[in-house]
């Protein structure tokens, strides 16, 4: 029996139709994944109903005592996950960690050095429409033309010049291991912060099959969802624990000791209240499910699924930014296809497939058109796809693309799409 059913049928009705779309739909977007049943039924628990400013054995109100056992062992899970000696839990979304971790190394006005979002970097980045590039004196880094990786020599010559206080490494759209050591290399240089955004690949780094950046990185931030396969969420971490050199004062307690202490400090009060205890919980199944076995051997087939579609795609004379990937995310530069990131997304939508535009480096059409789209492999993979599967999706993405005016033929697709995501359910216990 559904309780959404009988007290609100219309948003029900609505309910219905997404779980649909996502059952009988190729979800590529490479942000998005699915979540196991356990973290659906933690998120839509009574955990929602407490109110627990605060921390930990630290609340401003009566009656935490079973939420802060399910946020301890969110943190101590997540330590244990990514080797790390301070994790913090309570952020809504990866955009407000980041907020935090800035607002706890920087004061407005600082100067800080990003990599540009038309090259794969982020909205917290620098962008001028982001509270980042708003607060911040953003000094954009970019792509090589000639690779499609980082452009150290740019990176270098930036930061010797402008002096920043912080370095922010990760994107949203670089398909290749972020380059922490060579970034630790120009933070030092210049005496900067380092800043890690793990968003998209923190599945795959917690899985062993990406780079580490705790031994690098000052401060390390991510999203829960994406490839750690959580829910909705953000996580600040840090390899280690260190002193806050530079003086900074936590309100009303005066100058403390530990970088923790502020992080936390910049987390609630500073731009948070009441954490979603729900959403923590539901962090914490997710963490303890990336420590089991099986969630390597997932990360490693994410990558494998990844690398190959990006080989089937070379093959079809596709142009992939840096040539390939390293991780689940492969970036496409449609020019030579004649058809742009807009027209593809809508034509792969028709055809029962879901990517999003994406501009791409030195991209001459706007954000609204792009000459791009960004594929990921973490969701199909989820749903138990291998190279079989993905070969057949590579085909139909080309047969799309070529024919990205030809409703029947897109339609035709659709039903092949469909025929096979009946083969690999999703939530076998919601379909109705």
């Amino acid at each position: 029996m559904s309780y959404i059913e009988t007290t609100d049928p219309e948003l029900f009705s609505i309910l219905n139709r997404e779980i649909n779309r996502e059952e009988s739909t190729l979800e590529l977007i490479a942000s998005e994944n699915f979540t196991s049943p356990a973290i659906l039924e933690m998120a839509g628990g009574v955990m929602t109903n407490k109110y627990a400013e605060g921390y930990p054995g630290k609340r401003y109100y009566g009656g935490c005592e079973h939420v802060d056992e399910a946020e301890e062992l969110a943190r101590d899970r997540l330590k244990a996950l990514f080797n790390c000696q301070y994790a913090n839990v309570q952020p809504h979304s990866g955009s407000q960690a980041n907020m935090a971790a800035l607002m706890t190394f920087l004061e407005p006005g600082d100067t800080v050095l990003g990599l540009d979002l038309s090259h794969g970097g982020h909205l917290t980045h620098g962008s001028l429409v982001n509270f980042s590039g708003q607060l911040y004196n953003f000094i954009s880094y970019h792509v090589s033309q000639e690779s499609g990786r980082v452009d150290f020599d740019e990176v270098n010559q930036l930061a010797k010049k402008h002096k920043p206080k912080l370095i922010v490494c990760g994107g949203s759209a670089y398909p290749r291991f972020i380059e922490f050591a060579q970034f630790r290399e120009v933070a030092d240089k210049v005496g900067a912060f380092l800043m890690a955004d793990i968003a998209h690949p923190s599945g795959l780094v917690a899985a062993g099959v990406h780079p580490s950046p705790m031994n690098y990185s000052h401060v390390v931030t991510s999203t829960t969802h994406k490839t750690l396969r959580g829910p909705r969420g953000g996580i600040i971490m840090m390899g280690k624990d260190f002193e806050n050199t530079w003086g900074k004062v936590v309100p009303k307690s005066g100058r403390v000791k530990n970088v923790s202490e502020l992080v936390d400090s910049t987390v609630m009060p500073g731009i948070q209240g009441g954490p979603l205890m729900h959403i923590i919980a539901a962090k914490a199944i997710a963490f303890g499910e990336a420590l089991k076995p099986d969630f390597k051997k997932y990360a490693i087939q994410t990558v494998e699924n990844a690398k190959y579609m990006a080989d089937l795609f070379l093959e079809l004379d596709y142009n992939l930014i840096s040539g390939g990937t390293d991780t689940h995310v492969i970036l496409i530069n449609l020019s030579n296809k004649n058809i742009t990131g807009k027209q593809a997304e809508i034509s792969l939508g028709h055809a029962g497939m879901t990517v999003n535009k994406n501009m791409v480096p030195f991209d001459e059409r706007s954000p609204f058109i792009t000459s791009g789209i960004r594929v990921g492999t973490p969701a199909v993979t989820t749903r138990g796809m291998g190279k079989h599967e993905i070969k057949n999706i590579v085909h139909w993405i080309d047969d799309a693309i070529n024919s990205f005016d030809n409703i029947a033929k897109l339609t035709k697709i659709k039903t092949e799409i469909n025929s096979l995501c009946e083969s690999f359910p999703i939530y076998p216990h919601l379909a109705h």
